[in-house]
Parts: C-alpha cells; sequence; structure tokens
C-alpha cells in the first residue's frame, strides 16, 4: 500500500496542545523527536527519574482526565527556549522548561486553571534520557490514517478532527482501514527512514473531548465499537531506520 505524509506533529508537554512540523529527523531504536519529554504529574505520582517506569497517564494531566485542558494552547519556541502557554481569555505565561523556576511558573498557572479539579499538587517532570512519557512505553512513534478518520465522520455524521487522536504523522491516499492489513513486525517505509509494526492503538475518552470547547463531545470509542466493532484507529511502530521525513513523502508497505 502507498500513501503520503498529510502532517506531522510532535507533543511537547503530555496532554498539551500539539506542534505542527513540516520535517523530522528519525532516529533508529528512538522515540519521535520532542515527543512527550514533559509530563505535569498530579502528585504524587510515583515516577522516580532515577529509575523510570511507565505509568498510568491518569496520573498526569492529559485530555482524558481533565478535558478543559483542550482550551489552553500552549506552544515550544526551540530557538528561544521560551514555552508560551494561555487560555481563551488571554491569561498566560512565557516561561521555560529546563530550568525550575521555569517549570514552576508553568505548574502555578495550571494549577490556577484547574483550581479544584486538580485533587494534587501538580509538578512539571522532564523525561530522563532513554524515557519518554508515552501512553505505551513502546509507542516509539504513532501514525493515523486520514481515510480511516473519515470513515469514521461518515458512520457517525459529524465532523471528526484527526487531532483528537494525537498522532505524530498523518497520512492520506490509503483506503480506509488499510492499516489493520499491518502485521507486529512488519516494516514499512516512511520518507527516508523504516518503522517496525508494534500494535493497533487503543483508544480512551481523551478522543471524546473537542479540541476547542473542552468538552466531550463525542462518545469516540463507543461509536468505534457500534460501527466498526473495534476500539482501535492508529498505529504504534518502532523506528528501525534513521532519516528524514517530510511533508509529502512517500509511506509504502
Amino acid at each position: 500500500m502507498i500513501g503520503a505524509v498529510e502532517s506531522i506533529y510532535r507533543h511537547p508537554v503530555k496532554g498539551l496542545t500539539p506542534e505542527l512540523m513540516q520535517a523530522v529527523s528519525l532516529t533508529a531504536g528512538a522515540y519521535f523527536p520532542g515527543d512527550r519529554d514533559y509530563a505535569i504529574e498530579v502528585g504524587p505520582s510515583g515516577f522516580d527519574p532515577a529509575a523510570p517506569k511507565h505509568i498510568s497517564k491518569q496520573r498526569f494531566t492529559v485530555l482524558a482526565r481533565f478535558p478543559e485542558l483542550a482550551r489552553v494552547k500552549t506552544r515550544l519556541d526551540d530557538k528561544s527556549g521560551i514555552f508560551h502557554v494561555g487560555d481563551a481569555h488571554g491569561f498566560g505565561v512565557e516561561t521555560r522548561l529546563d530550568t525550575a523556576d521555569g517549570r514552576g511558573a508553568l505548574e502555578r498557572f495550571l494549577q490556577a486553571y484547574l483550581g479544584e479539579e486538580a485533587p494534587g499538587k501538580l509538578r512539571v517532570l522532564e523525561s530522563p534520557p532513554g524515557y519518554r512519557f508515552m501512553d505505551h512505553p513502546q509507542g516509539y512513534i504513532s501514525v493515523t490514517n486520514l481515510a480511516s478518520v473519515r470513515a469514521v465522520e461518515k458512520a457517525i455524521g459529524q465532523p471528526v478532527d484527526p487531532l483528537r487522536f494525537r498522532a505524530n504523522v498523518y497520512v492520506d491516499g490509503l483506503k480506509p482501514w488499510a492499516e489493520d492489513e499491518w502485521v507486529a513486525g512488519s516494516r514499512v517505509e516512511l520518507g527516508a527512514a523504516e518503522l517496525s509494526v508494534f500494535k493497533p492503538i487503543v483508544r480512551c475518552v481523551a478522543t471524546h473531548v473537542n479540541l476547542e470547547t473542552g468538552e466531550r463531545d463525542i462518545d469516540m470509542v463507543g461509536q468505534l465499537r457500534e460501527h466498526f466493532g473495534r476500539d482501535t484507529l492508529g498505529t504504534y511502530f518502532s523506528i528501525t531506520r534513521g532519516g528524514v521525513v517530510k511533508v509529502g513523502d512517500q509511506l509504502a508497505g
């Protein structure tokens, strides 16, 4: 099967705004660059940076737990290192994620924004080397087939923003559910890189959230089960050969 890269995204902070990229340089055996480097625990989470182990996303500020976070918009400026965060009313801060004081400013902003909804103290965590705050520890890079998203739209009779699925790479030109033909361990070419199929991505209530209003307006998991007899959409891969991937590049496999 052959498709093309329609868009590329990273998520610097788990649960916060996706950031559009025109190209990315992938490294064999590594995670997607700049993705889920940080997470904000609703503490204490039990995470130990000296001995990092995968823990449930429900211990962090994620849309599955705090849908109103969709109304907070963030952006990391790579050149300056400044992290911009603000709400729909224009309140926000410009801070840094690589300093304790900077992380503290983000913690205070989100603590005030969530208020009583956050039952514990918020703390920004930085991923130690070789670790990322992924929903699955082997989800090195995620790919979503836009034709499958359109099939969901048609079935439920309303638009579906593909960004609800928080993928790294969105591909077009495939048939709906073509990803079901990928078996674990099979290889696909993506631009100059090669990926190995790991598993389909099981969806949760994070996909129910409208990314503009912060409200749960589509029972996405229920709709997937009702119309398609599944609770998966998208695929996790590992990176077996590094290389640059750009918007417009071919996916083949």
